[in-house]
């Protein structure tokens, strides 16, 4: 299973650089070595002791399939974090969690909406709307949980919307929860599987672990609603316009009628390594 294979090499890749670090000067930098700063996400040791690994998994591909609408992953997303010594949690500094990458959606602004008229008001690039996912909680942490659960949001960007349209909230996330195995769906959707990804020592940097072209899977998650979503008349006469994005988008969308697959890649080392 992933989840033992990498945390054996953890273990051992632990014990050899702690076997290092007698040798080593015990300086600490906020600023990651060269050759480490995609690890800038992850706490030094002097943000906060008790981090035990610095983990980087970035989404390279897939899909986001929720009620009608299905978005590609074109544009990678990554979540940067360290790893705590004490519970096992994922714990970002100012500089990690989920990078907010936009991705476009297809049908734009008028397939959202129904609203055909705002084709004579705006912009080729105006009539464009994009995703972007956000934390919408404390992550589980890939290493240890399969499936792991990833609470997020969508925020739906375009200027019809306002600036407060989201998909999901923090109080009402969707509770993603990923595996590299077998999904067990309610119906009408049917299991479908990931794949571990190939765990091997990094031949260009010492002391960080690679996972590559793994794939996560999740079919079993429900959608809520969007809400916040609002179109301003004339610059100042705000109307509410949610029951029409979630009209055209068949939302709030129940377990068993929602998908996400999404192609990975990850990297591990430890704060010794990046802080040294």
């Amino acid at each position: 299973m992933k989840s033992k294979t990498l945390a054996r090499l953890l273990t051992s890749l632990g014990t050899l650089l702690a076997m290092g670090a007698l040798l080593a000067a015990s300086a600490v930098a906020d600023t990651p070595a060269p050759g480490y700063e995609e690890f800038a996400g992850c706490p030094s040791p002097s943000e906060n002791p008790t981090i035990e690994a610095c983990l980087v998994s970035t989404i390279n591909g897939g899909h986001f399939q929720m009620g009608s609408k299905d978005v590609p992953i074109t544009n990678p997303i990554t979540l940067s974090a360290g790893i705590s010594g004490i519970d096992g949690s994922l714990i970002p500094n100012s500089k990690g969690g989920l990078t907010p990458v936009k991705q476009q959606v297809p049908g734009g602004i008028i397939g959202l909406t129904g609203l055909d008229w705002l084709v004579n008001f705006l912009s080729l690039e105006g009539l464009k709307l994009y995703a972007v996912t956000e934390l919408a909680g404390k992550p589980g942490n890939p290493l240890i949980e399969d499936p792991f659960s990833l609470p997020i949001k969508v925020h739906l960007i375009n200027p019809v919307l306002g600036n407060n349209c989201y998909v999901g909230s923090s109080s009402n996330p969707i509770k993603l929860n990923l595996t590299v195995g077998t999904t067990n769906p309610p119906p009408p959707n049917e299991p479908i599987s990931g794949k571990n990804p190939e765990v091997v020592l990094d031949p260009t940097r010492e002391g960080v672990i690679l996972s590559n072209n793994g794939v996560f899977v999740d079919n079993s998650f429900a959608a809520p609603a969007a809400s916040g979503c609002v179109l301003t008349l004339f610059g100042f006469i705000p109307i509410s316009i949610n029951g029409l994005v979630n009209s055209q988008s068949d939302l709030p969308s129940p377990a068993g009628t929602n998908e996400t697959i999404q192609e990975f890649d990850g990297a591990l080392s430890f704060p010794s390594v990046v802080y040294p």
